[in-house]
């Protein structure tokens, strides 16, 4: 299933070029964003950031408050969704030929490239266009349903899977994900300008890996620098959604299939993402 499915991904947008308006991909893309209220990008201007472990909790977090919630990982060379969910197994196909995304909890749907590969190990050496249509194809021809949210995560940077996504999903928005240090500060500014560039609306920006108290003395600790998101975000003109401090239960809660944001915890990282979490329901 896997191998078909990533055949006609290439098909789909390699030499046959862009789709034209009667081709039925395009109808099925069409037809599956109708049913989508709410769609977000989640991107970070580099890797290490946290961005997959935000759109993994903000996914849960959304799905916990009873919207009916996607998660897409088009992060296609380095797919973790699938893992920090602990999910397992291939995606299956119904007899209509969609494909139907992994479950989690009654509100919770998931796709990721991790569960169309048998080898969780096997690198993934695509070119651009054989990229944008799988990604197409993750939209069109995923029984998606209706939903109040599709969280989107992309690899970090402005390349291929982020221009796909902001072509193929209409009407989306962008979240940025950032760490307060000046080295990712510079590549999220290139991210703004990226939204700016192909017209997709920043819903706004958050800092995560952000100061915390020290769980031995209780001082503040700060990894990197603080305000260096806020800082940025007022520069560029960019709404600030809130600071994520740094909390190393959420690396572990998500090595353990089991994110933060599933369970009871309520400690200073859930407070925070609890506040980022009703800023984007409020600016929506």
């Amino acid at each position: 299933m896997s191998a078909e499915f990533s055949k006609n991904g290439e098909c789909g947008a390699g030499g046959c070029g862009r789709q034209g308006a009667a081709d039925p991909q395009d109808r099925n893309i069409g037809d599956a964003l109708s049913r989508i209220k709410n769609k977000l990008i989640v991107m970070s201007g580099k890797g290490g950031v946290g961005k997959s472990s935000f759109s993994t909790n903000l996914a849960v977090a959304l799905a916990g408050r009873g919207f009916s919630t996607g998660l897409l990982d088009v992060d296609l060379h380095g797919p973790s969704i699938a893992g920090m969910l602990g999910l397992n197994g291939l995606l299956d196909i119904n007899d209509n030929q969609q494909v139907i995304p992994k479950s989690v909890g009654d509100h919770l749907k998931v796709v990721s490239m991790q569960s169309l590969m048998t080898d969780p190990d096997q690198a993934v050496i695509w070119r651009g266009p054989a990229k944008t249509g799988i990604i197409r194809q993750f939209i069109g021809e995923v029984r998606w349903g209706s939903l109040d949210f599709l969280v989107v995560d992309s690899p970090p940077g402005t390349g291929d899977e982020p221009l796909s996504v902001a072509q193929t999903i209409t009407g989306a928005k962008a979240l940025i994900v950032t760490t307060p240090q000046d080295v990712a500060l510079a590549d999220v500014r290139k991210s703004i300008n990226f939204c700016r560039t192909v017209n997709l609306e920043l819903v706004g920006l958050v800092e995560n890996m952000g100061p915390f108290a020290c769980p031995c003395c209780g001082e503040t600790v700060e990894l990197f620098k603080s305000r260096g998101g806020r800082l940025t975000a007022e520069t560029m003109g960019v709404n600030f959604l809130g600071t994520l401090p740094f909390d190393p239960q959420v690396v572990k809660s998500c090595d353990e299939g089991s994110p933060l944001a599933a369970g009871d915890n309520r400690g200073p990282f859930m407070a925070a993402l609890d506040d980022v979490v009703r800023a984007i329901v409020g600016r929506l």
